[in-house]
């Protein structure tokens, strides 16, 4: 891909999507107005304030709109009266059946109707949302555009950006999907990305709608094999770290997302594999393996939670310290974590947990009211009189944290390791009790003696 020529872009959703998509348009030179409904965060993103926990985001959103390529709004007429491309990244959350709930996505699509005002931008849907998506947003924008005698033009342009890692992922793109009704609308939607690396992909709307949901059932299904087969080295006393390190080598295995722990979270992957469920049972085709890809997720929350019942007897008036409360590290997103379950389910069994995370520690607001009292500011602040310690984020400042003195200020001794995060060795040397997934102990000293 060459270099793009400059065009109007108005990116609808100022959150972890539509930020990094608005700011990183801006980057390559394209003039962007991103639209949010809420004011306070048009005018913080104004004045470069970013709330995201995303590396790099902050500093590019302010280089954006120094330069005066970049700038936000709640006004969709005034980002709208001029674009040649609208993008639409609002949030699509699970509804109760599994769903995909798409009425934000279908009430940004009225207000861009009601902003179009004699002219005829590509809508392009950069939301995860189900296949048949932009042929409802097309038929909105007929109905609404009836009078007008605009053929509406729709493209589907699904984001693979992974949260903590936005930004880079943003201009190192493994591949660039874009589905159309019309080749040349999908390839002029490519075209804002030229210059950036990666395969092009152009193809029809459902098409590139469900290449999403694929990408992202797929990587869940790796999860849970492996935490399936985690379970099972914990019975039969096999280190899955080494099970993982000789498959791994194996071309058409490779690592990625093998990586033992109580499963995966966040607003993509839980979400994503109930719509496809969803989407499955809606035409018939039962999904026998996305439905083992869920169970085995949940299971690894009460398994968490299981162990520890096993190593102290009972959790009623425990105290549990807790790091990690984020669905995963690098991020302040506690959507769909397997930590905030597991700590759910530690109070309901009487337990009293006294939680640490490196985003949330200093922002209460980011947690349910229920919990903020139970924050702490450090790490060794969560562990003073725990009878266990959880690590529930692979946060990486946890290995940092000097373990005798952990020891010193816990009233037990038992580690459990959620995230395989810190050596056995260390944990075991300052006189604590480990346990990890599919680490036994069994295998470990079976390994020592290699």
């Amino acid at each position: 891909m060459g270099t793009a020529d400059p065009a109007r872009v108005a990116v609808v959703g100022c959150g972890h999507v539509g930020l990094v998509m608005a700011a990183g348009l801006a980057e390559l030179g394209h003039d962007v107005h991103g639209i949010d409904r809420d004011e306070g965060l048009v005018e913080a993103l104004q004045a470069g304030v970013v709330r995201l926990e995303e590396p790099d985001l902050p500093e590019l959103v302010q280089k954006g709109v120094a330069s005066g390529h970049l700038c936000f709004t709640s006004s969709y007429p005034k980002a709208i009266e001029a674009a040649q491309f609208v993008f639409l990244a609002v949030d699509t959350p699970q509804t109760l059946a599994g769903a995909a709930d798409l009425r934000n996505i279908r009430s940004a699509t009225r207000s861009i109707a009601n902003a179009l005002n004699g002219v005829n931008p590509i809508i392009i849907n950069k939301s995860t949302s189900p296949i048949g998506t932009g042929e409802t947003i097309e038929s909105i924008l007929e109905l609404a555009l009836e009078r007008k005698h605009h053929l509406p033009r729709i493209a589907a342009n699904p984001e693979f950006l992974r949260q903590g890692r936005a930004v880079h992922d943003f201009f190192n793109p493994d591949r660039i999907v874009v589905g159309a009704r019309v080749e040349d609308d999908a390839r002029s939607v490519a075209n804002l990305y030229a210059g950036l690396p990666g395969e092009v992909i152009l193809t029809d709307l459902r098409t590139a709608e469900m290449i999403k949901y694929v990408a992202n059932s797929f990587l869940a299904t790796r999860i849970s094999f492996i935490n399936e087969i985690a379970r099972l080295c914990e019975q039969i006393g096999v280190d899955v770290e080494r099970v993982v390190e000789g498959i791994s080598l194996d071309p058409r295995v490779g690592r990625h997302f093998f990586h033992p722990g109580i499963g995966y979270g966040g607003s993509c992957l839980p979400k994503d594999v109930a719509a496809l469920r969803y989407i499955g049972e809606t035409f018939g085709v039962a999904t026998p393996v996305l439905s083992a890809v869920q169970e085995v997720n949940t299971a690894q929350r009460t398994g968490a939670v299981r162990r520890l019942r096993a190593r102290l007897g009972t959790l009623e008036g425990k105290a549990i310290g807790v790091w990690g409360l984020t669905f995963k590290a690098g991020t302040e997103d506690t959507r769909e974590s397997p930590a905030m379950d597991v700590v759910g389910l530690l109070r309901n069994e009487g337990a009293h947990v006294q939680l640490f995370d490196p985003s949330v520690s200093d922002h209460a607001e980011r947690l349910p009211e229920n919990l903020r009292t139970h924050l702490r500011t450090t790490p060794l602040e969560a562990a003073i009189g725990a009878d266990a310690l959880a690590i529930l984020t692979d946060w990486p400042q946890f290995c940092d944290v000097p373990l005798h003195e952990v020891r010193g200020v816990m009233r037990g001794n038992v580690v459990f390791d959620g995230r395989n995060l810190l050596s056995r060795d260390a944990v075991e040397a300052a006189g604590l009790a480990y346990i990890g997934v599919g680490r036994t102990a069994t295998a470990h000293r079976r390994r020592r003696t290699d």
